[in-house]
Formats: C-alpha cells, sequence, structure tokens
C-alpha cells in the first residue's frame, strides 16, 4: 500500500509541470510584412515561431526589397503585383536631405523634398490598395487562403495590407508594431493626452513647457491632416467596396486583437496604454558571439582605450566626400581604435586607427568589452542593441523617427546627437571626447540596460506567448476596449458635457424666471396696496 502511494506522490511531482504549461499546438500564421528595415523585425519574429514549431506563410509582392521569396523559416506566396518600396528612392532622398542640411538649402528646396517623400508615400499606399484588390479579386488565392486554416494574421500596421486581409478572412490579428498608417502606434489604441505625449518624430519629451504643449497640439493636428490625405483616399475606397461602406477604415487597425510593441518603458516616456499592448523592445537583441577572427584582432589591438564604432544604418551607404573626410579626420585624432561601416570612396583623411568595412557584426561587436562607444544613426533595432549591451551613443540622426529616437536617449542622460548641418571635424570629435570622458553617459546607459533587462520574461518570450495565446483564444476580444466604436465626441464625453451644460442652464434659466416672476408679483401687490 505505502509504495502504491509512493508512485502516487511521484507520479503527480512529474506530471505537474506538464498540466501548467499552456498546450501548444503548430499553428499556422499569415504574416502580411512591410519592407526595408519593418522587414528586420518581422524576420527575427518569424525565425522564432518557425523554431517553435509554427508553419508561418509570407505575402510579398513580386518586387518585394528585402522579402526573399524562398526562406527555410516560411512559405511565401508572391503576388503579381509591384508595389515600388524599392530603395533607391529612399538612398536618392536621404542623400538629399544632406546635401540640403549641410547646404543651408532654402526653405522652397526642403518643401519640394518633403512633397517628393509625401507623393512617394502616396503612391506607395496607392500601390498597395492595388495589391489588396488584386488579393480580394483573385478567388482561387482567397480560397487557398481559406483552405489553409490559418491561426492568426501577422502584420506591421505600417500599411494596410494584413489588417483588410485578416478581416476579409475572419481571423485574429496581431501587430508587430512601432508606427501605423497613421504614425505612432500608441495614438491608434491608448488614451494620448497631448500635455505630457509628445508625438513623434517632435523631438519633445515628457516634460513640456506651455509653448512645447502648443507644439505638440499643433504638430498633431498638421500630421493627422497629413496622413489622412496620403492614405485616407486609397484605403477607403477599398473599405467601402468590400466591407460596410459605413466603416471607418482606420476602425479596422484600431480592432487588432494585440499590439506587440517593439519599445518598453526603458526608452520610452511614461504614458498610458491598454491591456492588449505587449511591450518588446529589443526583443531582437542577444548575447554576443565571438567575433570574426581580424575583427577580434583588430578589437584587441586597442589595448586600453577600447573601440568605436560607427554604423548610419541601410539608407547611407556613403556620405559627401568632405563630409567623410570631417569624420575621418575627427576619428584619426583619438586613442581608440575605429570600426566604420562605410561604402563609399575612401577618406583622404582615414588614420591607421580606422578599418573601414562593408559590414560588420553590430551586435556582437556592441556586446565585445573593448567597444567604448557607438556613433549611430538613431535607428531602433541599434540603439536597442546599444541599450541591451550598455553602450553610449552618439547621434547623427538623418530623417524620419531617428532624431526623435535619440532626443529620448538625450532626455535619459546616455546618448548626445549633432546636427548634420553643423558637422565638421572639431564638433565630432568634442562630442565623442564628452561621452567617451564624462563617466555619467556610461553609468546612465549601465543603468538603463539594467532596467531593461530586468524583468520576469524577456521581450521574444513574452511576444510569442501573446502570440500562441491569440491562437489558442481564437482571439483576444476581451483585452480590446471597443472605444475606437465611438465617435469622436462620445469618447471625449463633449455630448455628456454639452447635456449638463444645457441641464444646468435651464435650471438657471429656470430660477431666474422664477425670480422674476415672484418680483413682478411683488410688485404688483405693492401698486395695488399704494
Amino acid at each position: 500500500m505505502e509504495d502504491f502511494i509512493m508512485f502516487l506522490l511521484f507520479a503527480t511531482v512529474i506530471c505537474l509541470p506538464t498540466t501548467m504549461i499552456p498546450e501548444v499546438l503548430g499553428g499556422n500564421v499569415l504574416v502580411f510584412p512591410h519592407g526595408g528595415s519593418h522587414w528586420v523585425n518581422m524576420r527575427v519574429l518569424i525565425e522564432e515561431l518557425h523554431s517553435r514549431g509554427h508553419n508561418v506563410t509570407v505575402v510579398r509582392a513580386a518586387d518585394s526589397w528585402y522579402i526573399s521569396q524562398t526562406s527555410p523559416h516560411y512559405k511565401s506566396i508572391t503576388l503579381d503585383v509591384a508595389v515600388g518600396a524599392n530603395d533607391t528612392f529612399f538612398h536618392h532622398f536621404v542623400t538629399e536631405v544632406v546635401k540640403i542640411k549641410r547646404h543651408q538649402g532654402n526653405a522652397w528646396s526642403r518643401f519640394g523634398l518633403d512633397s517628393e517623400l509625401k507623393n512617394n508615400f502616396y503612391e506607395l499606399h496607392r500601390k498597395i490598395c492595388e495589391a489588396i484588390v488584386h488579393m480580394f479579386e483573385n478567388e482561387d488565392l482567397m480560397e487557398s487562403f481559406q483552405d489553409s486554416k490559418f491561426d492568426i494574421v501577422l502584420t506591421d500596421p505600417a500599411n494596410g495590407g494584413g489588417v483588410l486581409l485578416a478581416h476579409r478572412l475572419g481571423l485574429p490579428l496581431v501587430f508587430n508594431a512601432r508606427w501605423t498608417v497613421h504614425g505612432e502606434a500608441h495614438f491608434a489604441v491608448a488614451p494620448s493626452p497631448l500635455s505630457y505625449v509628445p508625438l513623434p518624430p517632435s523631438e519633445l519629451s515628457d516634460k513640456m513647457n506651455f509653448i512645447e504643449r502648443v507644439k505638440n497640439l499643433l504638430f498633431y493636428i498638421m500630421r493627422m491632416h497629413l496622413y489622412k490625405q496620403v492614405v485616407g483616399p486609397h484605403y477607403s475606397a477599398v473599405v467601402s467596396r468590400y466591407f460596410d461602406q459605413d466603416t471607418d477604415y482606420f476602425s479596422l487597425f484600431q480592432a487588432a486583437d494585440l499590439w506587440l510593441m517593439r519599445v518598453d518603458f526603458a526608452f520610452e516616456f511614461p504614458r498610458p496604454t491598454m491591456p492588449n499592448v505587449v511591450y518588446m523592445g529589443g526583443f531582437q537583441c542577444k548575447p554576443a558571439k565571438p567575433l570574426p577572427e581580424h575583427l577580434e584582432e583588430f578589437v584587441q589591438s586597442s589595448g586600453e582605450h577600447g573601440v568605436i564604432i560607427m554604423s548610419l544604418g541601410t539608407l547611407i551607404a556613403e556620405l559627401p566626400q568632405d563630409l567623410a573626410d570631417q569624420i575621418a579626420a575627427a576619428f584619426a585624432k583619438m586613442p581608440q581604435k575605429v570600426i566604420w561601416r562605410y561604402k563609399g570612396a575612401k577618406p583622404a583623411t582615414l588614420g591607421n586607427n580606422t578599418l573601414l568595412v562593408d559590414w560588420m557584426p553590430q551586435n556582437d561587436l556592441l556586446g565585445h568589452p573593448a567597444i567604448k562607444l557607438f556613433v549611430s544613426h538613431g535607428g531602433t533595432n541599434g540603439i536597442y542593441e546599444a541599450i541591451y549591451h550598455a553602450v553610449p551613443i552618439v547621434g547623427i540622426p538623418l530623417v524620419f523617427d531617428q532624431a526623435d529616437n535619440l532626443s529620448r536617449l538625450r532626455a535619459k542622460g546616455v546618448a548626445k546627437f549633432l546636427d548634420i548641418s553643423e558637422l565638421d571635424s572639431k564638433i565630432f570629435q568634442k562630442a565623442i571626447e564628452e561621452v567617451l570622458n564624462e563617466p555619467l553617459y556610461a553609468l546612465n546607459m549601465q543603468r538603463l540596460s539594467r532596467l531593461h533587462r530586468d524583468a520576469p520574461i524577456k521581450p521574444m518570450d513574452s511576444a510569442l506567448f501573446w502570440i500562441e495565446f491569440v491562437m489558442r483564444h481564437k482571439g483576444a476580444a476581451h483585452l480590446r476596449t471597443e472605444s475606437y466604436r465611438l465617435p469622436w465626441y462620445s469618447y471625449h464625453s463633449v455630448d455628456v458635457l454639452l447635456f449638463l451644460i444645457a441641464v444646468v442652464f435651464l435650471v438657471l434659466l429656470g430660477f431666474v424666471v422664477l425670480v422674476w416672476s415672484c418680483f413682478r408679483l411683488c410688485v404688483k401687490r405693492k401698486e395695488k396696496s399704494d
């Protein structure tokens, strides 16, 4: 009898952990990605989903920029359409921005360039909507989607393709998000008081004075108007054609089951959020792997001074020659060794301490103990790798959200950034020396890194858990607010406020009428008595 009891206890102990682990079966995930650097983030998620036994299918355009048609981690469905989101325009755009900023181009030149960017995004979303119509009108393709029994649609809401496809198929919708077609993603799903929540890319902080709050409000109004001009006509036409004509296209974005945000509050300013928002900032960061032999030898040769690394991202392959010479001249005067990712012509002022490379293992370098400083353009991936490995930053922002990203790090005392219009060798060298020699930059970054890492669950594990949660429960409607269904005047209680004002007015009016009637009655009685 005692042996039997011991057997039961042993069996219970062995089986209990398995009953506490949620059942995870290989699911079918349909991915509608966004190109460019956004694909880098999505690919990391896809690889992890594949490693956990999920079947991933990626929808791509025929002219996709980075998204390969073949991969060991996913199957692809290539649409016979050209979206036109290639890197040629963006390389041209960034190059022109640099020229205008450095040579103090007039306002008309910058206006013309901004108009060109606006028109390019207008065309991009028009072509995405053409791709959506192409899918919806292809009966065989839509039938194959239905037959594949997908569990969820995973998409980047920087375009609306995955949003409309998920609603068309009636599937749960998960976002891998930092931006939507209307700007920063929080503003689509969470309360965002403009008094202390700065709208990217305003470069403001959460501590705004009156003038800054005015700027933030005006910035918000202008940006929302711009976004609606650029994307509204295209998505509205598709939604009215295939969905209820009274449906606002952006409400389909707001109805997403889960928002995986590529930030966390080590980077983001404190702000309101929602139950279906999951923060996975730095989910792509990993411990450093050993460097290639030639890089390790170069890094080790730096001695006690250490190494500076520099990368301005994929959009900047080269700089104007005079600017590259100024940067190289500043590096040549530094006691540190420098690894610079640069594809342009060799600067004439390049020092013996500087190694030019076409590509570098950025995460592995940042994780090397010899790395003292990261010179960056301020892209989200790079700054999170710097936070993860506790490397302070000197930033040279060029376009889009880069200056705003760096302004957030500057507010936390871990970065200094420079305006490219004022950049020369002296200013650049001074900024590098300040960050290297002022201990607070390194100390603040170490503290930020500890805050970022000190979490009960790793960002990637959290993201995967919630994706599988949505698969298991066929959505997450219980976490999603229905406030997006309210008209703006109901959301802000304008109608309630007007009603209460009307009630107070009527009560006061009634009181005034009553007092006036009493006064007249008293006057009449007095006249009669006289």
